[in-house]
């Protein structure tokens, strides 16, 4: 069975992490899985947008499979640690727009894969947390990192050094994600808001992007110096031109990504 199950349609990736048995949860085959399928969207042209979601009812993601750690050395333990840094740094980093459909469980690592997307929307009958430090353990895959840049220094000290798994409702209100939704909606939601970035211009989303990510660990000066590099990658794109015809002409724009 393949851990991993990737589909590409109307320019949205959807990639579903495939061990419901495991609660989804992440051995070094699934890691390598994800790693290759990350690394063909990233230069893949017709991939606009990305959505990472778990198979079954019960979980987004538990994290690190423990029961493959217990069979582990040292070596092959940090091994593992770096290899989930890794891919998950892999996936903040894509071009494309990135949303987590957490349809269950997000504990430990599938937290922090969470976290390495740009939006969250989760179910309403779920929990999550990092709750590493339960197992003598810390945050290794960037939750240490993240969640106080999304959260604040306070909260994000607070949730990891008790280990406290949270509500959804809870997670909303302190910002961890964007949208709490029925189970039923949670991929027409997180469909529409594809579509939502979808009208825009496919070139202009991976710099607006990239201007914000890269200006939020800099002063505004050299923000602002980003932001203007990134706009100006847009000026000689036929995308804006194609914007401007179109407002001319009263209809909507068909952008090619070029």
């Amino acid at each position: 069975m393949k851990t991993i199950l990737y589909q590409i349609k109307n320019h949205i990736a959807t990639i579903t992490l495939n061990r419901p048995e495991s609660m989804n949860c992440f051995n070094y085959d699934m890691l390598k899985s994800l790693e290759d399928v990350i690394g063909d969207i990233r230069t893949n042209s017709e991939v606009r947008v990305v959505i990472i979601t778990g198979s079954g009812e019960k979980a987004f993601s538990v994290g690190a499979d423990l029961k493959e750690r217990k069979s582990l050395s040292e070596s092959e333990v940090r091994r593992n640690v770096y290899k989930i840094g890794e891919v998950f740094a892999s996936i903040e980093s894509l071009p494309q727009p990135t949303i987590a459909a957490m349809n269950g469980y997000a504990f430990g690592g599938g937290m922090e894969l969470a976290l390495a997307c740009d939006f969250r929307i989760v179910v309403q009958d779920t929990s999550m947390g990092l709750t590493e430090t339960s197992l003598a353990i810390i945050p290794g895959a960037g939750g240490t990192q993240r969640l106080p840049r999304l959260i604040g220094e306070a909260k994000a000290l607070e949730l990891i050094l008790t280990a406290r798994r949270i509500s959804p409702d809870e997670a909303f209100s302190y910002g961890m994600v964007s949208k709490v939704v029925a189970r039923e909606d949670l991929m027409k939601e997180s469909i529409k808001l594809a579509n939502e970035m979808l009208n825009n211009g496919p070139i202009a989303l991976q710099q607006a992007k990239f201007a914000i990510k890269q200006g939020m660990n800099v002063d505004l000066h050299t923000g602002l110096q980003i932001e203007r590099k990134a706009y100006e990658v847009t000026i000689p794109t036929e995308d804006r031109l194609e914007a401007l015809a179109a407002f001319n002409e009263k209809r909507k724009p068909v952008f090619k990504g070029k």
